[in-house]
Order: C-alpha cells, then structure tokens, then sequence
C-alpha cells in the first residue's frame, strides 16, 4: 500500500507537468476558435441543478453517430467549453458531439456527478431523435476523472434507471487516463478534503465494483509517460472487464494532459479507433 506522500506523487499529475497553467490556455484559445467555427448548441438542461448541462456539436450528416465526451479536473475543476477543441475533428469525419457538464466536488459528491450523467445520457437517448443524431449509436468518451464517469456509464443498468431505456443504450466507451479504483485517492492529501471519499463510498463509485451486464466495446488508453499508477489503473479496468476491452492503444511520449489531445487528433489511432466504435470509416 502506497503511503499518503506516495500517493499525491502519483496522482497529482498537474504537479508532475510545470507548463500545465500554457496547456490549459491553450486548449481554451483553441476551444474558443471551434465554437467559432462550428455550429454550437449550447446548454441544453438535462437535469435540475444549474450544473446540469450540456453543449451540442451536430454534424451536417443526417442520423450521424454520437460522442459523448466527459471532461476531466480530477471532479473538481475545468469545464466542457474547455474542451471544444476535440470536437471539428469529429463533425467534419461526420460525428455529432455532446459535452456535459456536472457539479463539481467539493460542493457535488462523486456519486451524485455519476447520477448526473446517468441523466445526461438518459436525455440525449430520449432527445436525439428529434435533433436528427442516431439514438442507438451512442459512445461515451472521456479523460482522466471523465474516464471514470465514461466507465461508469459502461456498467450502468440502463432499465433499472429507467424503464424506457435500452441495456445496450452506450454502444461503446473510449477511456483516456481514468482512474477506475477510486480508494486510493481516499487517502491521497491533496484530493482527501474536496472529495470526502471513505474507503466505502470510494469503492461505491469505482467502475471496478460492478461488471456490465453487455459486452459494451471499450478501447482504454493511458500516456507512456504518465505515472506507474495511472498506467496499473488502465491494466486494471482491462483485467476486470475483459470481454468489454476491443483496443488498448498505447500513447508512447504523452503525459497525463497530452493523452486527451490525441483523441481529437485525426492523424492519430486513437482517433481512428473512436470513429470505428461510432460505426464510421476513417
């Protein structure tokens, strides 16, 4: 068992990337540039709290597939406009885009984050019909504490949320750097107080506590040079999970905030493996 010192080494990644405050203006400029360019809807309300909202990117495709992406900020920080720039790759391939939001800890539990996505999804499978996307070609996608969330979706029963709702209503889930055991981070300093996780309820949230029903396609991926824990968390979901596992693809030279940019990448295999699960050709 890591001690608490250990720990924050290997899951603080913005500790461990000094340029991290240049990585982050950066993707907000080049956010901002995509909403410019593409079409953007955005909040759409799918849930009671003002956090509850997402921002839609259709493609000119008539039923295209959905991406679902989830942002990361370890529960407790950045926001889904801040990630608009992985979108123009996927509406031009022919893909709509949703981006979530959800409340943040230490306000909003990890737990309820998840029931809000839960309803996030729930929504868009009950709306999409009506906004011209495919209903039954959803994929959920995200980063970091978004991966969790992502996999959670996985594992969710979708009928005993609701009874309207399909088993197989995620048809795939693309997991960048998640973190799927969350009782280490009860223990780790700097995230202890804004989580408030006890070894209980940090199992309660983690993906690796359940197993989905359905062999829902997932591809995994994790930075070559992330931390010896985020790299064993990746194993882990695999190991647990592995009818589920299609693509475990490596990232080989990215760190922890390099290995989402791959995704919106459309040279890299990341990005041509995401398109494959939404049912498109590269």
């Amino acid at each position: 068992m890591l001690a608490p010192h250990q720990l924050d080494h290997e899951y603080n990644a913005r500790a461990a990337i000094p340029d991290h405050p240049q990585i982050f203006a950066r993707w907000r400029a080049d956010s901002h540039a995509a909403r410019s360019e593409l079409r953007c809807e955005p909040n759409y309300y799918f849930g009671p709290s003002p956090a509850e909202s997402l921002d839609l990117y259709p493609s000119a495709t008539r039923k295209a597939p959905l991406l679902v992406f989830i942002h990361g900020g370890y529960w407790r920080s950045l926001d889904k406009q801040d990630f608009s720039f992985l979108a123009p790759a996927f509406v031009r391939a022919g893909v709509a885009v949703a981006m979530p939001n959800y409340g943040l800890a230490p306000a909003t539990t990890i737990a309820e984050m998840v029931r809000q996505m839960l309803r996030a999804l729930a929504w868009l499978y009950r709306n999409l019909p009506q906004l011209d996307i495919d209903a039954r070609r959803i994929v959920a996608a995200g980063h970091s504490a978004g991966a969790h969330l992502a996999a959670m979706m996985v594992a969710a029963d979708w009928p005993l949320w609701a009874r309207d709702l399909p088993r197989d209503l995620v048809c795939g889930a693309v997991c960048i750097s998640g973190i799927y055991d969350l009782r280490p981070l009860a223990r780790a300093p700097f995230l202890r107080d804004d989580l408030g996780l006890s070894e209980a309820s940090a199992q309660h949230v983690s993906p690796i506590s359940y197993r989905p029903r359905l062999a829902i396609p997932l591809i995994t991926a994790v930075g070559g040079n992330e931390s010896s824990e985020f790299r064993r968390q990746n194993h882990l979901i695999r190991e647990t999970w592995p009818y589920c596992v299609r693509h475990d693809l490596p990232l080989p030279g990215r760190h922890h905030l390099a290995s989402v940019e791959a995704l919106g990448d459309p040279d890299h295999p990341l990005f041509h493996a995401t398109l494959r699960l939404l049912g498109k050709t590269p």
